[in-house]
């Protein structure tokens, strides 16, 4: 038997199966983004491990020998503090990337939800399965602003009036945990 689709449509035909696919696209599109900029960060991570470590060993060697050649040294250990500085600003970057993704993966798991509560005509009509998974949806959040634009969709509010209110900024440096 064969599958009808927009394309081919028939008395069979299901916006509900359609809907399913457009919202199965859009996940398979976030894992595959998610995974190919995981593999790229986990490259960049390594490397800056790997620059760390080096910029530590030439200021320790330009340390040690400051003595002998005290302006020439003293330049090597300022250059490397500041290599040392910007280094700590990717650090930053990767957070930042790491709560990207942390969301993602949530939106992705609500999108996975949705999918099989909206393929399931037991459950797709009961109000009380649409609560169970709001709440679901709502338990995985673990930042405020992820909180407070759930509440805001759910009050009715419109996207467009939700980005207008969010910080035009991203959460100050004291919000990140280096690793």
């Amino acid at each position: 038997m064969s599958e009808f689709t927009s394309q081919q449509p028939d008395l069979d035909w299901s916006q509900v199966r359609e809907t399913i696919r457009m919202i199965n696209l859009a996940v398979a599109q976030i894992e595959m983004s998610m995974k190919e900029g995981h593999d790229s960060v986990g490259t960049l991570t390594k490397a800056f491990t790997v620059m760390a470590d080096k910029v530590q060993t030439i200021e320790r060697h330009a340390s040690e020998n400051s003595a002998v050649a005290t302006e020439p040294s003293q330049k090597i250990i300022e250059e490397c503090e500041a290599v040392a500085s910007e280094m700590q600003h990717a650090i930053i970057a990767f957070q930042f990337y790491d709560k990207l993704t942390q969301r993602l993966s949530n939106v992705s798991q609500t999108m996975g939800s949705l999918t099989d509560l909206v393929g399931d005509n037991s459950r797709l009509y009961n109000p009380m399965e649409w609560s169970k998974l709001q709440e679901q949806i709502k338990s995985k959040y673990t930042m405020p602003a992820e909180h407070e634009m759930f509440e805001m969709i759910m009050k009715g509010m419109a996207i467009e009036d939700i980005l207008k209110l969010a910080p035009a900024a991203p959460e100050t440096e004291d919000d990140i945990e280096l690793f």
